[in-house]
């Protein structure tokens, strides 16, 4: 084995792999794109006479694991979960969550088929897709999982957004979201759903990855994020569409509170906004990091509308 073959991963992670894998002579790896908050590789190996590929996620950022230090058994269960609720996701192969056998907080999941798209404009397909596929996790009460949602932000510690123009409206969103959301009945959310973590083939949704925060929570967390992602690649019109979609799949089982939008929101802010980096990985041009400014800007106001006239 050398490194350059295997994208530089380490003697003890290749070894882990493989005793993990049984059966399996490794072969090469590559990394994968579109990762932000971990390292993800594809590692190709011979089994059985025939070539196979599996992929690893190595937890690498120290300040998450402070904050989460079982990121890789989360992520474990979840896809446990997902299989046994018949989301299509990636099947779990192994994962060493203190990093001791691995090298880092480990998981090994199976590779599977499809790939990202980002269409250059809103594609009513697409967005189908996307909304239907969110509706259908939500159907899983995940009764008994010990995973629970909570904000990432605390609202009532976010300074003035200087890089706005609409600064007071910011901090009056602050305020709605540090004085606390309406009841919702908890559901199986994914808590990363964007366009990001959903997998095309043949024009049909393929597969949802990245499970490493799935949790029981409200279902406007979930919709709230990706209309999130979907005002910064495309604007609020299709933010807009894309709750529509939504709200026809998910039915009578799901009611809109602006809360859930507003909170999901708030929850993205790290910062000055900028592109996120995974978009360009993805092939997303023509964002800069002003437009997506003026676009947070844009949505926030028409989700401050809507708490006017709910």
């Amino acid at each position: 084995m050398t490194a350059n073959v295997f994208g530089g991963l380490s003697r003890q992670a290749l070894d882990w792999v493989e005793s993990n894998w049984q059966g399996a002579v490794l072969e090469y790896a590559k990394p994968l794109e579109g990762g932000t908050s971990s390292l993800l590789y594809e590692i190709f190996a011979t089994k059985d006479g025939k070539q196979h590929s599996v992929v690893l996620r190595l937890h690498h950022k120290g300040e998450w694991l402070d904050q989460e230090p079982d990121l890789a058994k989360h992520e474990a269960m979840s896809l446990e979960l997902a299989a046994a609720a018949g989301i299509p996701a990636p099947l779990i192969v192994a994962f060493d969550e203190s990093g001791t056998a691995c090298g880092m907080p480990a998981v090994l999941m199976t590779k599977v088929s499809g790939s990202v798209i980002l269409p250059p404009a809103n594609d009513r397909a697409w967005l189908d897709g996307l909304a239907k596929t969110l509706a259908n996790i939500h159907r899983h009460e995940a009764s008994g999982f010990p995973y629970e949602y909570f904000a990432y932000n605390d609202a009532r510690r976010l300074e003035r957004p200087k890089w706005s123009r609409v600064e007071g409206d910011w901090m009056r969103a602050f305020y709605i979201v540090a004085a606390g959301g309406p009841p919702a009945d908890y559901r199986l959310i994914h808590r990363d759903y964007h366009p990001g973590n959903v997998l095309w083939e043949d024009g049909q949704v393929s597969a949802v990855v990245d499970w490493a925060n799935a949790c029981r929570g409200p279902a406007g967390v979930d919709v709230g994020h990706c209309r999130v992602n979907l005002a910064q690649l495309y604007g609020t019109r299709v933010a807009n569409e894309f709750l529509l979609a939504y709200e026809y799949y998910a039915g009578p089982s799901f009611t809109y509170d602006p809360y859930w939008d507003l909170l999901s929101l708030v929850d993205t802010l790290d910062g000055s906004p900028a592109v996120y980096p995974g978009w360009q990985a993805f092939g997303m041009s023509g964002l800069s990091d002003e437009l997506v400014r003026f676009r947070l800007d844009e949505y926030l106001m028409s989700l401050m509308e809507r708490f006017d006239d709910f």
